[in-house]
């Protein structure tokens, strides 16, 4: 068994550029960022403080102890920013997809669609955010029509889980949907009139059909609620639609089957990813310059992008979703309401119409636990002790701000100062301060309705 290692998020360039500028990004965002990204949103400034508190022993930490050999480590406690601190979204990601895979998906194949609108129309998104929720309803209309017509089932449901997403692949504004979708339709059929069983529900998978239609029918909705909303002159509407490639775009991936959980889990992970990635980072001393490094892009003919540490902060907080907006939501067959009937309802299994086809057996829920999590995503033991391998306890959680001083004093710990960033050739001795991408007391509110 490895020995477990707590994080320094300190250590992280992300850290280190929202510690150094982000004020100076505050000053300057009306004059440099404001005409572009629009006013200072609230939960910017609020989120940003909460990473920079993230993993700070002085704001709180659990006791981690060994009743054995009396060996112990502080585990403090995270922010639990989603959609921006990438530890504690990478812990909603690995909850989500598990939740997604074990509770949510039937037994069927499964395909996966990316929805997106013209560079055009972003800007209309990006200013008006409460438009965003609507662009999932289109997607989830269209995608409904869609298999219905396909596959001339009027009366099926759909089972699809959207995740908004409004950023590009370096960081532009860029509003699209990603869908995760029964591959076909369910329908309920009733039992023969001479039979005592419930209803059997019946799943009709979705032939090979073009998706021409679908781009047509998110093109003419996402058009029709700007006109409607007043926002896209008449001019414009023509200019979309006289356009030979409409700037639309609708991609649709293979389709996954059931046989392959490994399969669909990495796919439900990457439609939930945080916005950035800080492995893509470099932060060039002494300017502070940002690198973000991604796949070549064809437009620039080149695999990276170049930010001054206030742009780079530009860039990905505009990416923050306001408070209590749903980034991911529940359609259909997998709607929480259509869940819960079919829980409570009829035990009727799922009957699944293709040939060969054997639904695998059902699996329960895994362990949210913090120490159930690091052990399947790290597959190091956070709770056995490194010095005698016997198991550890949460023995306290100190929030008290007075007595987790005394104990970092006392620890030699309390004066910890800013960890500067590596240059090329510098080892570092940076302080090893116990924490990880999870809280020893974690919530899982990541169950959306809509």
């Amino acid at each position: 068994m490895q020995v477990y290692h707590a994080k320094n998020p300190k250590k992280s360039p992300l850290w280190q550029c929202a510690r150094r500028h982000y004020d100076e990004f505050a000053e300057i965002y009306p004059e440099a960022y404001q005409p572009r990204y629009g006013v200072l949103r609230p939960i910017i400034p609020e989120v940003v403080h909460k990473f920079l508190d993230c993993g700070d022993l002085a704001r709180g930490f659990a006791r981690i102890r060994c009743d054995h050999c009396r060996h112990e480590y502080l585990l403090a406690f995270s922010c639990k920013c989603r959609w921006f601190c990438p530890s504690c979204h990478q812990k909603n990601v690995q909850t989500t997809a598990r939740f997604i895979l074990h509770q949510v998906i039937a037994p069927v194949p499964h395909r996966h669609y990316v929805l997106a609108i013209p560079k055009m129309l972003r800007p209309y998104f990006q200013r008006h955010r409460y438009l965003l929720k609507s662009l999932c309803t289109l997607a989830h209309q269209s995608l409904t029509e869609y298999l219905r017509t396909a596959l001339n089932g009027p009366a099926g449901v759909p089972g699809i889980i959207l995740t908004l997403h409004t950023f590009g692949e370096y960081l532009d504004f860029h509003p699209h949907i990603h869908a995760l979708v029964a591959d076909g339709l369910f329908l309920c059929e009733p039992p023969p009139a001479s039979s005592l069983q419930p209803p059997a529900d019946t799943f009709r998978p979705l032939p090979p059909s073009p998706l021409r239609p679908l781009e047509e029918l998110f093109r003419a909705k996402v058009i029709n609620l700007l006109v409607a909303q007043k926002l896209l002159p008449p001019e414009r509407v023509r200019i979309l639609y006289s356009w030979k490639h409409s700037g639309f775009n609708v991609h649709a991936g293979e389709s996954v089957p059931p046989e392959a959980p490994a399969d669909l889990e990495k796919l439900a992970q990457y439609i939930l990813r945080n916005p950035f990635s800080v492995g893509k980072m470099t932060m060039e001393w002494p300017t502070d310059t940002i690198i973000y490094r991604s796949r070549l892009n064809a437009k620039i003919n080149r695999n990276f992008e170049v930010f001054s540490p206030t742009d780079f902060l530009a860039a990905i907080t505009q990416h923050i979703p306001d408070k209590g907006v749903q980034m991911v939501r529940y359609y259909g067959w997998y709607s929480n309401k259509t869940r819960g009937v079919r829980q409570r309802g009829r035990p009727a299994g799922l009957v699944v119409r293709r040939p060969g086809l054997s639904p695998p057996p059902p699996l329960n829920l895994p362990s949210k636990r913090w120490r159930d999590l690091i052990l399947r995503v790290w597959h190091v033991d956070p709770l056995r002790c490194p010095v005698c391998q016997h198991p550890m306890r949460v023995m306290a959680l100190i929030d008290d701000r007075g007595v987790a001083e005394k104990i970092l004093r006392h620890l030699g710990a309390w004066h910890d100062p800013p960890t500067p960033v590596s240059t090329p050739g510098d080892t570092g001795n940076y302080l090893r301060v116990p924490f990880d991408d999870v809280d020893p007391m974690p919530d899982y509110d990541n169950v959306l309705t809509d």
